[in-house]
Order: structure tokens, then C-alpha cells, then sequence
């Protein structure tokens, strides 16, 4: 379709971006307000999208490509919607295709790693055995990824139950909306050992009708309310105006697709079937943008939503994520007058005065999926209004050392402290990252067997190749599982030497370990009714 002069504005993953707290360009960030420390240094992103929001797109860093030859434009698959409306179109294909395949895309603090599952286990034993004991304890995991959260958890439930008061009473219900990503999830092969303990649900997790009202003990969902629907709004002149966006693929991609008109149908049917038989094509989607007066009548909440907007300056974008409100109401129904809670982990800020930078992160693509940052102030402020009575917002790390009972940082957070993490070229960054790993491996031991997926830069050297896949090949199964797993003060403790042999600073670690949360970061949303 001839489309001249169009202007379109090209969603991509750019990592040149600006906050307060941080700045990420070129895959780098420094780390701001630290003059008194040693922190105030920059890193590097790990290739493999480490730490989701450090690749937010910046609203304002978009970059907009004016077309003149209309023989190379790309072609129009859909119309003018809200982003809240595409995303959840785009997010069910990019589930639907790659539902059992997540970590190729992304990684979440619960992929590999144990700790978070671990700390939650730990969390939940205390406060059931803090209460009368009830015949029946129902755990449902919201958003259920790869199902390596759910095998940690009961298996640490397990072992620190030593008296069985509490494990045998649970059933752990794995909430998904898409069948393949469940199926994947209950094959995870740590959760054969507790299959007497599991179910699954296929279901849309705003709607469980399925459901008992007043059935449920615990909720947990980890990074899901990034995935769910988000609208982008702005006061502009007394009105409220959203983001709509509408898709074209590359002209590139265009070319490879014989029928075209079947590619359409069946991307706008979500037709799974019919799409997984044409070229790979979420990457290659350019967006155009605009805003328009938005239907408030349609959207919930409107008065609490408008409230907050009132604290907002004209002009600025903020995130109202729907999906989380609608996800928060049907906890509310679902837990029991006497239940421990529902537990939100992700990615973004209750800060107003970022929530009120023009320039803060508001939303970014990992595989053609979207992602937003979470607004918890204006998720506070819903909660709430529905009802629940507990509402406590806490850095996740935080969380998860006092669940543990000692201090704990990511191995990304350890690999921002070096000195040289500035300076290094790309796959030197990779020798820096699997020689941390290859030390902390020396002292830090897994109670689960993880093969490490870590793919190399291209640009290495072929004799660094070499040294570098041997170093990995020689990394033992119950090591240190991905690059941004937890790591203990203690572990970092004991390997403190072999991290100095390789250029780190004991007093930079230390004050790490003891540095507060960024004003963007993730955070845990515990709510109860």
C-alpha cells in the first residue's frame, strides 16, 4: 500500500534512553546519586535482555523515520487502536507462537533462579503456621512462565516443612491464559516430585469463573502485570488524551510473504495455526503513532484515574495498567477472609516524580512482545478503591534478603561494581561476565542443576572464543544459573578473594550490597483484603 510521506514512528529496542536514576546507552547505565560511594560508575546490559526494564523504551527516544520512496515502504496489517488494545493483540500471537520457547526472549528473576521462589516458600510457611490450621491451603501462580518459580517453591515448601503441618495441605494451581506456555510450565522436570500437588487452570486471569469466590490462600504473580493491558494517557488543554498505535511490517518481511492477504486475516483473526506457517514477523512490526481524546467513559475507575492525573503535568505520558487493576479485583474475590495475600513482582516505580518526568521509561518490546512499566502509586490508589485493606510496596530485593534473612544483590547488580565495566568492548564484557561466574562457582553451590544459557558476543575474537567456551563448558550444573541471579552477602563473602583476582573492589561490593532501590526498578506489591 502506497502510503507517501508517511511519518511513522518506529518502536524499537533502542537502549539509548534517559531517567531520573539512570541512563542506558548503547547498552550501558550509570547509576546516579551515588557521589558519596563508589557506585557512581557505568555498566553493561548482558546480551540476553538481563534486566527487563533497563530496555523500556523511552517515549521521547523514539525514533521517526520519514518514508519518500514509496516503493520501499512498509505495508499497513491493521488499523488505528489504542496501545492497550494492540498490546494485548500482539501479546497473545508472541505467547500463542513462542509460549513454550520464553527464555530464548527474555529472562525474569524466576526463570532459572531459586531465590525468589525460595523466599516466597519461606514467607508463606511462617504466616500459615501463624494461623488456625485450615484443611485445605489453595496457592495460585498467576502467569505461570516456564514453571520454574512453582518447582522452587514446593520444593523448599517441602523441605523446610519438616513435620508436614503444611506442605501436604497445598494445592498449587498454575494460572495461565495461553495452553502452550502451561504445557511447557507442568513439564518443567522439578515439578515430577510434587504432580500429586499441581494442577493447571487455562484461563484469562481477570475473569476465573471457574473459581470458588473466597476459595483461595496465596496469589503470586511475578512480571505479569507488565504483560497485561496498558493504556498510555496524557492531560492535554483539560482533556485526557491515549496513545493509539497501528502496525506495518517491514517491506523486507513484506517480500517474504507469498500471501499476503492470508498473512492479514490471520494476524488480525490471531489465527496461531495459520501464522506459524509464515516467516518469523513480530520483530519486523514498525509502528506508527498519534494521540486521540480518549472514550473515558469506557475506561474503569475513571475517578480515581483522573484524581491521579491531577498530580501529572500536561503533556506527560503515564502508565494506567489496566490489566492489573482487573487482575487486583478478582483477588479481592477470590482470597479468603483469613488469606495470606496476593504478591505482585515487576518492573516500575511509585515515584511521582518520575512518574512526572516526560522522559521516564513507559514501555519496551523483548521478541515482538510488549511490556510496560507498572504504575504503583496509581496501582496503589485502585487497590484501595476496590477494597484491600493491607497494601505494602517494597523493593524486591528487599523482599527476598529479609525472607532469607540476609542481604542479597543480582549478579548483574555485582557486575555494574567493576571498575572496567565502562571500558570493555562487547565480548569482552562476555570474558568479564563468565569469569565472575567461573569465581563465584568456586564457593557457591545450587540446590537445583541449571545448565547456564549464555550466547557469546559475535565479535569475539576466534582464540577468545575458544578460551571462552571452554570456560562455560567447564561451569558445573548446580552453579550460579543465569546472569541475574541472587546472590547472598555471604556467598559474596567467601568468594570475595577470587573476585578481586579478576579486578572487583571489596569496599565498591560491600556498599553495593547496602545501596538502596532505584527509583525505577523491581518491586514487590503485597495486597490483602
Amino acid at each position: 500500500m502506497a502510503l507517501v510521506h508517511m511519518m511513522s514512528v518506529i518502536v524499537t529496542q533502542r537502549l539509548q534512553v534517559l531517567s531520573i536514576g539512570y541512563r542506558i546507552a548503547q547498552g550501558s547505565f550509570e547509576v546516579r546519586g551515588a557521589e558519596d560511594s563508589k557506585l557512581g560508575r557505568r555498566t553493561f546490559l548482558a546480551q540476553e535482555r538481563l534486566r527487563r526494564f533497563f530496555a523500556f523504551c523511552y517515549t521521547p527516544c523514539m525514533s521517526i523515520t520519514v518514508y519518500n520512496n514509496p516503493d520501499a515502504l512498509p505495508q499497513l496489517i491493521g488499523e488505528f487502536r489504542p496501545v492497550d488494545e494492540w498490546q494485548a493483540h500482539i501479546n497473545d500471537i508472541f505467547y500463542g507462537l513462542r509460549g513454550g520457547r520464553l527464555r530464548e526472549f527474555s529472562q525474569t528473576f524466576a526463570a532459572a533462579d531459586y531465590r525468589l521462589a525460595h523466599a516466597l516458600a519461606a514467607d508463606y510457611y511462617a504466616r500459615a503456621l501463624a494461623r488456625e490450621k485450615t484443611p485445605r491451603l489453595i496457592i495460585h501462580e498467576w502467569g505461570c512462565g516456564n514453571g520454574n518459580l512453582a518447582a522452587c517453591f514446593l520444593t523448599h515448601l517441602k523441605t523446610i516443612d519438616k513435620d508436614n503441618r503444611v506442605y501436604p495441605r497445598v494445592r498449587y494451581v498454575l494460572v495461565d491464559a495461553q495452553e502452550a506456555t502451561l504445557h511447557a510450565a507442568m513439564a518443567h522436570p522439578d515439578l515430577a516430585q510434587h504432580k500429586d500437588r499441581i494442577e493447571s487452570l487455562c484461563a484469562q486471569i481477570q475473569d476465573l469463573a471457574t473459581v470458588e469466590d473466597g476459595s483461595v490462600d496465596r496469589i503470586i504473580c511475578n512480571e505479569l502485570w507488565n504483560d497485561l493491558p496498558t493504556k498510555l494517557l496524557l492531560r492535554k488543554d483539560g482533556d485526557v488524551e491515549e496513545e493509539f498505535l497501528r502496525p506495518n511490517l517491514s517491506e523486507a518481511r513484506h517480500a517474504e510473504i507469498a500471501d499476503w492477504s492470508g498473512f492479514v486475516q490471520a494476524f488480525d483473526a490471531k489465527d496461531i495455526k495459520a501464522l506459524d506457517g509464515f516467516p518469523a514477523f513480530l520483530e519486523d512490526i514498525i509502528w506508527e503513532k498519534e494521540y486521540r481524546k480518549s472514550d473515558w467513559k469506557m475506561i474503569p475507575y475513571r475517578k480515581t484515574i483522573a484524581d491521579f492525573l491531577k498530580k501529572i503535568d500536561e503533556h506527560v505520558l503515564v502508565p494506567v495498567n489496566l490489566g492489573a487493576y482487573a487482575s487486583i479485583k478478582e483477588a479481592k474475590r477470590l482470597l479468603a477472609p483469613d488469606a495470606v495475600g496476593f504478591s505482585a513482582f515487576d518492573a516500575g516505580t511509585a515515584d511521582l516524580d518520575v512518574l512526572n518526568d516526560p522522559e521516564k521509561p513507559c514501555y519496551g518490546q523483548f521478541g515482538g512482545q510488549y511490556s510496560f512499566m507498572v504504575n504503583f502509586a496509581l496501582v496503589e490508589m485502585v487497590a484501595k478503591h476496590l477494597g484491600m485493606k493491607v497494601s505494602k510496596i517494597e523493593p524486591q530485593k528487599e523482599y527476598v534478603g529479609q525472607c532469607l534473612a540476609t542481604n542479597v544483590m543480582s549478579l548483574m547488580d555485582l557486575l555494574a561494581t567493576h571498575p572496567r565495566s565502562h571500558v570493555l568492548r562487547g565480548w569482552e564484557q562476555d570474558k568479564l561476565i563468565v569469569e565472575t561466574i567461573g569465581a563465584l562457582n568456586k564457593t557457591y553451590e545450587s540446590p537445583y542443576h541449571r545448565a547456564i544459557e549464555f550466547p557469546l558476543s559475535t565479535d569475539i575474537p576466534e582464540d577468545g572464543r575458544e578460551t571462552l567456551q571452554r570456560l562455560l563448558a567447564s561451569l558445573k550444573q548446580n552453579g550460579i544459573p543465569d546472569t541475574i541471579a541472587y546472590l547472598t552477602e555471604e556467598e559474596l563473602t567467601s568468594a570475595l578473594q577470587d573476585l578481586e583476582a579478576i579486578g572487583y573492589d571489596r569496599d565498591i561490593i560491600e556498599s553495593a550490597l547496602q545501596a538502596p532501590a532505584q527509583n525505577v526498578d523491581y518491586y514487590h506489591h503485597f495486597l490483602k483484603p
